[in-house]
């Protein structure tokens, strides 16, 4: 069984704080490089790509007029125009033994998010609101036990997310401040409003206010002299919330990932590889959320390429490709996501 690469003890799929569903990275970032059971301390450095750009509702695409006419009937619903996500994560990880290991996960969010808010047709540049979220977000911590097969090529985990992040938003009647340290609109018609109506939505701020909860499990296995193969699954839930007030009460929705993937080692510096991702999160909840817009399954298609340029140093690049959404709502979808990373191991 081929299992000398050490990526896979550093990293894991970030995703959190979104407004759209499942627009989170849902790659396995623990299969990038290939599973070890080497002891030893690592780092990770990590960067995702994801471009919200797309309304969908369903399983479709749809124009943003289309979504305006709901308020041109008299409804109230917002007409995003895009959001731009670029996470930039640092891991480390100790593992004392072949059984056990520790890891530290720390992101930083860099988002810019641009809506007409509940715009009426027709739509026009000028209804465009502007607002960007830089700083710490939520950092996870997860423990895995690789003891329960003599190969260790079986794991169980367990960690929690904290809510180191920025976090909150307006309370529900607008009078007030929910949170600590909510950004807000910086440009357009909604930045112009004073506080608490110039807020971000809570589901975009850097943190979600919460403690979670991360249950998670892998098996991998070589299939032949030249390929590996390999499933995991992940699942988050929100288990304590700081904004649990009558009126300014969040709870972000429960969500988990699946993958399965092939790995092709034919040659040790270079190692192709495919995935197949399917993510699931559930409905926000609480007067902060926005319920009905943040529900949804996605499936994607994951190529990607892992490279070994020093003894104990790895790059890997992965592209994500949706191949199949079922959104609640209407949302902003990305047409494609990029991961980049480095690993080295000490």
């Amino acid at each position: 069984m081929k299992c000398t690469t050490f990526a896979a003890l550093i990293s894991l799929p970030y995703a959190s704080a979104l407004a759209c569903a499942t627009c989170g990275c849902s790659l396995s970032t623990d299969a990038a490089a290939g599973y070890t059971a080497s002891p030893g301390w690592y780092a990770n450095l990590e960067y995702n790509y994801i471009n919200q750009n797309q309304l969908r509702s369903g399983s479709h695409s749809l124009p943003a007029a289309q979504v305006a006419a709901i308020n041109d009937a008299g409804g109230d619903q917002e007409v995003e125009r895009g959001t731009l996500n670029r996470y930039t994560t640092l891991g480390l990880t100790y593992a004392p033994n072949a059984s056990w290991n520790v890891k530290l996960m720390l992101p930083y969010i860099d988002r810019s998010h641009m809506t007409y808010a509940a715009a009426t047709n027709p739509i026009t540049p000028n209804q465009v609101s502007g607002a960007a979220v830089h700083g710490i977000g939520d950092i996870k911590m997860l423990v895995s036990y690789q003891g329960l097969l003599p190969t260790h090529n079986l794991s169980l985990q367990a960690g929690v997310k904290l809510p180191t992040g920025h976090y909150g938003g307006a309370n529900a009647d607008g009078t007030g401040i929910a949170g600590r340290n909510p950004a807000a609109f910086s440009s357009g018609p909604l930045s112009a409003n004073s506080s608490p109506d110039n807020l971000l939505d809570t589901s975009l701020q850097a943190g979600t206010g919460s403690t979670d909860l991360i249950v998670g499990a892998y098996y991998y296995q070589a299939i032949s002299q030249n390929f590996d193969a390999f499933i995991n699954g992940q699942f988050q839930a929100s288990v304590k919330q700081k904004l649990n007030q009558a009126g300014e009460d969040f709870r972000p929705g429960n969500q988990g990932t699946v993958s399965v993937g092939l790995r092709y080692q034919a040659r040790p510096d270079i190692t192709p590889q495919l995935q197949l991702n399917l993510s699931r999160r559930n409905h926000d909840q609480g007067a902060l959320a926005d319920t009905d817009n943040t529900a949804g399954t996605v499936f994607y298609l994951s190529p990607g390429l892992t490279m070994s340029v020093m003894r104990n140093v790895q790059l890997y690049a992965f592209v994500q490709l949706p191949v199949y959404s079922k959104l609640e709502g209407y949302q902003v979808f990305p047409r494609w996501t990029a991961t980049l990373g480095a690993s080295y191991a000490f």
